[in-house]
């Protein structure tokens, strides 16, 4: 069992450690930001690999380096890290067989289970190995006719999203208006397969499994990642920290007082307030009220805060405006296509 009191690590040591964490850390969430970026007309899976890989290797060994501290009373030397290599699941395996405590909870035996027989974070995993090792020189080995190719990891992780899906994504695919969410869903559903991950690994810090100083090097890093619990995986909008979502404008419409003249007294817009406390199915805005709006029996536009969003395709061309996913106002993985539905069914009902 480690010892209640350890040595300090000297402060040249401490430090590069602390930003061994910070760095895998930045570089985990933007990963999981060019995700969310991943969409019909970016398939630049090339970027979220070597951010995730990376990262997380780089997180892994930082936490080898304080459990093997922990446990003895010393860093580890430089082979017994070398010797590790690159492989993600062998140093996961590493870290559950000699630096995974058990803190006494229910949520420890769900974490536990998880990291240890998950085949998805396994399939995943493998993929980022690979892809670290060999495979982002695919291209290069194929021209150059290496004897050693790395293997195709954008094929293998194409195949691992197909398994997301089912036959209505396959028809939101065919629509203007829904193709997005189907991205979107692939996104989540392999960000919460890794924000699972994180967050067992990081509640032993949090549970200070690893000492006080596991707890001081990740309270400005994976502390947010170890207080997540099941509500909580696949809410996060991690978009905003990549550049490419800094960098695009939104376009977003603030209502004026004619805008609010215009709904009340031209007979081809409808509208309809909606609360998140009268809704009967899965919420997916982070406001607790939002208003539709149809404009000439096609025009879906939804009001949040005051400010104008598109629902549908033929909203967002006419009027040049962000749908509420892209705006960062609705919950992604969340579908809207109820709220069009609803929309375009208010000119529907006045025709009746």
């Amino acid at each position: 069992m480690p010892k209640n009191r350890m040595p300090e690590i000297e402060n040249i040591k401490y430090f590069a450690l602390l930003e061994e964490f910070e760095t895998s850390d930045k570089l985990i969430k933007l990963g999981f930001g060019e995700l969310q970026n991943i969409n019909l007309n970016n398939d630049f899976y090339f970027l979220p690999f070597q951010l995730l890989s990376q990262g997380f290797e780089r997180f892994m060994k930082a936490y080898i380096c304080l459990g093997y501290f922990h446990k003895h009373e010393e860093l580890p030397n430089f082979r017994y890290l070398k010797n590790l290599g690159h492989d993600l699941e062998k140093l996961l395996k590493e870290i559950i067989d000699n630096y995974y405590f058990d803190f006494d909870s229910p949520q420890f035996d769900l974490d536990n289970e998880f990291i240890q027989t998950n085949s998805d974070l396994k399939e995943l995993l493998f993929i980022l190995s690979e892809f670290g090792k060999l495979a982002r020189y695919h291209n290069f080995d194929l021209i150059t006719d290496n004897a050693q190719i790395g293997i195709n990891t954008k094929k293998l992780w194409e195949e691992f999203e197909n398994k997301a899906l089912d036959s209505k994504d396959y028809q939101k695919l065919m629509d203007f208006n829904l193709s997005h969410e189907v991205y979107q869903k692939i996104s989540t559903y392999i960000i919460v397969v890794f924000e699972k991950y994180i967050s067992a690994i990081s509640r032993q810090f949090i549970f200070k499994c690893l000492g006080q100083k596991g707890l001081q090097l990740s309270s400005s890093t994976f502390f947010d990642f170890g207080i997540l619990y099941e509500k909580d995986f696949g809410k996060k909008d991690y978009r905003s920290q990549t550049t490419k979502y800094k960098e695009t404008p939104k376009k977003v419409h603030k209502r004026t007082m004619l805008d609010e003249v215009e709904r009340k007294v031209n007979p081809e817009y409808k509208s309809k307030k909606i609360l998140k406390s009268e809704y009967k199915g899965d919420w997916p805005f982070y406001a607790e009220e939002v208003i539709i709006e149809c404009r000439r029996s096609h025009w879906c536009i939804v009001i949040i805060d005051g400010f104008d969003y598109a629902l549908n395709g033929s909203a967002k061309g006419r009027y040049k405006l962000e749908n509420p996913h892209d705006a960062g106002m609705a919950v992604l993985g969340k579908s809207i296509s109820d709220f069009i539905k609803m929309t375009l069914e208010l000119s529907k009902a006045e025709k009746h």
